[in-house]
């Protein structure tokens, strides 16, 4: 922001009536001058704060190398446990994250599929151990870093298979209108990720872009293993080490190498709040996985 700069104006002294006048006056303007000033300071100061948040994500995602070897432990912020739940926000107007009616081939797209607490409690959704789940800043955040995002909030129960056909549907309609599949990222949290990797084995596709949050155990690996269900296309696996639901995909990714899985790798997080990973917009995550969606863009 450049520095506003007043004129001061100096004035000579005068004996006349009328000179004093136009002295009088003149000051009168200036002081006007110099209270228009100071409100013009407060309010670029204060549109500047407004842009801050957004601003300083990308700059962060700008700045950081993101080439992390399978199973990285990154140093994260420190998490204090919740005891009450917060006051939930505003309910987020999911219908500007619909599928949109028309089609921008040049926009990067991205799909984000929620928790299942979504499912069972709706919106606002609070958990006694990690407070709210932040769906609608979650969506807004992504949204302010380019990419066109699309959401739906899943009914009660919802079967993990059949939605993850529908989404695949949605991909489908973005990929023969001529988006290319690089430029086109499935991010899923818990539940969220189970239907991800449902995608990714119906689409087949080499180049689409997923992000995979806190899905995998022992248990649900070999269910994906028993059903012939791989991993397609460049995949991300992130989750927190103190997680207790969910570990390491390792094992799925071994599964799916030689059939059609590309670029894969794996990130530990050390946020300390488990599963609650997934119910904030927290740089640790957010930023590995714009930098994996942007990897296969041109010029990133």
């Amino acid at each position: 922001m450049r520095p506003i700069r007043f004129m001061l104006l100096t004035f000579t002294p005068v004996q006349s009536n009328i000179t004093r006048i136009i002295h009088s006056v003149k000051k009168q303007a200036m002081s006007t001058n110099q209270m228009l000033g100071n409100f013009l300071i407060l309010f670029l100061f204060t549109s500047f704060l407004a842009g801050c948040n957004s601003a300083l994500i990308e700059t962060k995602i700008a700045t950081v190398q993101f080439k992390p070897p399978t199973a990285l432990i990154l140093p994260t912020s420190t998490f204090i446990p919740l005891v009450t739940p917060l006051r939930p926000s505003s309910t987020p107007d999911l219908s500007d994250y619909a599928f949109p009616d028309t089609i921008d081939t040049a926009k990067p797209y991205m799909f984000y599929l929620h928790g299942k607490i979504i499912e069972d409690q709706g919106i606002p959704a609070i958990s006694s151990d990690y407070g709210e789940y932040e769906y609608g800043a979650i969506l807004e955040i992504l949204r302010e870093l380019g990419f066109a995002v699309i959401s739906e909030q899943r009914l009660k129960n919802t079967d993990s298979m059949e939605f993850a056909k529908r989404v695949s549907e949605q991909v489908k309609t973005l990929l023969d209108a001529g988006v290319p599949a690089k430029n086109i990222t499935v991010v899923g949290a818990s539940k969220g990720a189970g239907i991800a990797i449902f995608i990714s084995d119906f689409l087949e596709n080499r180049d689409i872009n997923y992000v995979i949050l806190a899905i995998c155990n022992p248990e649900i690996v070999e269910e994906f293993r028993q059903n012939d269900v791989s991993l397609y296309g460049n995949v991300l696996s992130i989750y927190d080490s103190s997680d207790k639901l969910a570990g390491t995909c390792q094992e799925l990714f071994s599964f799916s190498e030689n059939k059609g899985l590309s670029r894969h790798d794996e990130i530990i997080l050390n946020v300390g709040n488990g599963h609650g990973l997934l119910y904030k917009p927290l740089d640790d995550w957010i930023i590995p996985t714009v930098q994996w969606a942007r990897s296969a863009e041109p010029g990133k």
